[in-house]
């Protein structure tokens, strides 16, 4: 009988991992390596690439006092996001994804849920802190995190709250360095959005590790169009733009031909680098805008963003 139901402590320590597992308080996993798997840090430099491109766009030097409030701001965002989005999904996680620290018992469902509703609360103060506007739209990228995180499961269209979320992304910065949004910011703002919508749409097979329907991802032309666009009638059309425009597309072509492979593994691999991805459409819009040492550290950024994914999760 021992073999089939476990001797008593077995069934005692199981039923405390499922206790842990619930919404219950943690007993452990108060350590780093939880909290930056959690956040899925290893993603956050194509935030804050995101960040230096939405000054970048609007006209404003990226290196000002008002830019280093909207790094905290939205890196508080983009953890809060993150926090509440394995606190929504922690009953299906349970069932697709057993190794995410809430399913394996390491920290409390209320736990995360608390700290994350705190980090989108602070990250939207911060915004006030610059001027109303960029203020507002910190409260709309709340609006978006959470209609996302809650969702994403059960409406088809949930690709558009996370492209929202970086459109939003850009507009917060632009709005906290200059108090307004130009023809360029919106134009690369939502080439960023069609981009994210097309990987999160992958993101969505990645538990099936399978991509099923291939048109949505059509929408991920709508960059490159961005990008050509910016590239020829820019201020600043440059050879490092066209390298880094020629990069991106060589990237993405790449991460298209893993989901269209449909090897083990492949999704999570094409998802992980369309993500990375973003920090290469950043850096090539502010190459084209002349701001060559921000595009750099944009194009550091996907470096950055690919290493940091092989220690911890991006997705």
């Amino acid at each position: 009988m021992a073999g089939i139901t476990g001797s008593a402590p077995q069934r005692e320590r199981g039923r405390r991992r499922r206790t842990r597992a619930d919404l219950g308080p943690a007993t452990a996993g108060l350590k780093a390596p939880l909290w930056l798997e959690l956040g899925r840090v290893s993603n956050l430099p194509t935030v804050w690439s995101n960040v230096l491109a939405g000054a970048v766009l609007v006209g404003a030097s990226p290196w000002q006092t008002n830019t280093a409030i909207a790094l905290v701001s939205l890196t508080l965002f983009y953890l809060g996001g993150m926090y509440l989005n394995d606190a929504c999904d922690a009953e299906i996680d349970a069932r697709e994804r057993a190794d995410r620290p809430i399913p394996r018992g390491d920290v409390g469902r209320l736990t995360v849920t608390l700290l994350g509703s705190l980090m989108l609360v602070v990250g939207a103060l911060a915004l006030f802190l610059t001027n109303l506007a960029a203020g507002v739209t910190g409260l709309a990228l709340v609006a978006a995190i959470i209609g996302y995180d809650g969702w994403h499961k059960r409406i088809g269209w949930s690709p558009l709250l996370m492209g929202a979320c970086r459109l939003l992304t850009y507009l917060a910065a632009a709005f906290a360095l200059t108090g307004s949004v130009g023809s360029a910011l919106l134009a690369g703002a939502f080439g960023l959005a069609c981009h994210v919508v097309g990987l999160t749409y992958a993101a969505r097979q990645e538990a099936y590790d399978r991509i099923g329907a291939a048109w949505p991802l059509v929408v991920l032309a709508v960059p490159v169009g961005v990008m050509f666009v910016t590239t020829l009638n820019g201020p600043a059309p440059s050879l490092l733009a066209l390298g880094l425009g020629i990069a991106y597309l060589a990237w993405c072509g790449r991460c298209l031909s893993l989901l269209f492979r449909r090897s083990p593994g492949d999704v999570p691999r094409a998802v992980v680098g369309l993500i990375a991805a973003i920090s290469l459409y950043d850096a090539t819009l502010m190459a084209s805008a002349g701001a060559l040492l921000a595009a750099l550290a944009a194009a550091l950024a996907f470096l950055a963003t690919l290493a940091l994914q092989r220690v911890t999760s991006g997705t």
